[in-house]
């Protein structure tokens, strides 16, 4: 390199370091991120919470609280005393206004799949119950694989036919045959955020019912559900709500839906008398039905404390200060990365971007090893594409910009 690129590369960084810091200097949100468990190489920067959010500090002194205490010394009476039994709503109430939901309806519980699979037959039944001719499930057709399988079993078992489509072309596929919809409201590879209302909308108008999946948008973006008519809608608890390694899913089912929800998997858990021990099924009133088996407590109350971490804050500072953090973002990888080096795969304008920075690059494995190995933690998707999430609880502008720095000498 010349010695008069070389000047103007170390001024361009030196540009770059100082507005990071005059970022962080105006971040509302950065008093957050001693909440959280961050330790590391120094300069460690983790951009991986869109897979597996960073330990809130509260959690372990929680849950030795919940070993020792609740289930050591209290052992069955904290079924009651302790609030066991009554966790998975209690918790879905936190849950729901991070999600654009008024109480009692959200359950927590089981994995997103099972979700997936109790939302999506609840709502071909629900279709079929006023229209036995609707025998059509739309998938989105970039959905995350195991979405795609559990419409595929849901289809066989409703005799439904399963069309995949790409979330834009929804609208235009719909029909009289249209049961349900199944759709991503982030897309895992890109970070496309989809369009929730509209495509809603659209469902509703043709008399279907719209479920959503929720993973990579809950805790990163509002959402909604109850201003848009969501219908059902499930998500994980691992990601930005930072709940911890299979921390347990949850699922939404409109509260005027709820009456008519029939869950393809009644258990004891949702039955209207669970400790009466009959052989008839006869399903609980309201969230509570979507309910299966014991609730799994150890986990479900690790994610009880991880929430604490939203006290105090909305979701929408957290949206501004996720479009700052991959504007900053994609700022430094503009003026850093050599060109044609990378691809953004992520779309630009604010309204169809999550909070994640996806970037295509011909050796994307082993960029992302060696990436990791210096301390900034991606990830990667095959074949080609490199994954940055933005947590903007713990995520920082001179994060952003160290991210963006290293990338780039790795791509030389």
């Amino acid at each position: 390199m010349s010695e008069p690129m070389e000047k103007a590369e170390k001024a361009e960084k030196a540009e770059l370091t100082e507005k990071a810091q005059k970022l962080d200097a105006g971040d509302e949100l950065a008093a957050k991120r001693v909440e959280f468990v961050l330790d590391g190489p120094a300069g460690a920067v983790y951009l991986d919470g869109n897979s597996l959010g960073a330990l809130p500090v509260a959690v372990p002194g929680r849950v030795a609280d919940v070993v020792g205490r609740q289930w050591g010394e209290m052992r069955i009476r904290s079924w009651t005393e302790s609030g066991w039994w009554t966790a998975p709503e209690r918790i879905g109430d936190r849950i729901a206004p991070l999600v654009g939901a008024a109480a009692g309806q959200i359950v927590v519980g089981d994995s997103t799949s099972v979700n997936v699979f109790k939302a999506l037959v609840g709502a071909v039944r629900l279709a079929q119950g006023t229209d036995p001719g609707r025998d059509e499930i739309l998938v989105d057709a970039t959905t995350f694989p195991t979405d795609g399988y559990i419409a595929g079993s849901a289809a066989r078992m409703t005799g439904c036919t399963l069309r995949p489509v790409e979330p834009s072309e929804v609208p235009g596929a719909l029909g009289e045959r249209t049961a349900a919809v199944l759709l991503n409201h982030v897309d895992y590879r890109t970070g496309r955020l989809h369009d929730l209302p509209s495509l809603t909308a659209a469902v509703h108008a043709a008399g279907a019912y719209a479920v959503w999946d929720l993973c990579h948008s809950a805790g990163a973006l509002p959402v909604g559900l109850d201003a848009h008519g969501v219908d059902l809608a499930v998500g994980c608890t691992y990601k930005y709500l930072n709940g911890g390694p299979g921390s347990p899913a949850y699922l939404y089912v409109r509260a005027d839906l709820q009456d008519r929800f029939d869950s393809p998997l009644p258990g004891w858990n949702s039955h209207a008398e669970p400790f009466g021990m009959r052989s008839d099924y006869a399903p609980a009133e309201g969230a509570v039905r979507g309910r299966v088996g014991t609730p799994d407590i150890l986990s479900m109350l690790a994610l009880e404390a991880a929430l604490e971490v939203w006290d105090g804050v909305t979701v929408e500072a957290v949206r501004a200060k996720s479009l700052a953090l991959t504007d900053f973002f994609l700022e430094c990888v503009g003026e850093y990365v050599p060109e044609g080096r990378v691809e953004c795969l992520t779309p630009l304008p604010h309204a169809e971007r999550g909070s994640q920075v996806a970037l295509r690059s011909a050796d994307a494995g082993p960029v992302m090893r060696r990436l990791t190995d210096r301390g900034v933690v991606g990830d990667f998707r095959h074949p080609d594409v490199l994954r940055f999430g933005f947590t903007p609880l713990y995520v920082g502008f001179a994060d952003v910009e160290r991210a963006a720095r290293v990338l780039a000498e790795e791509l030389r």
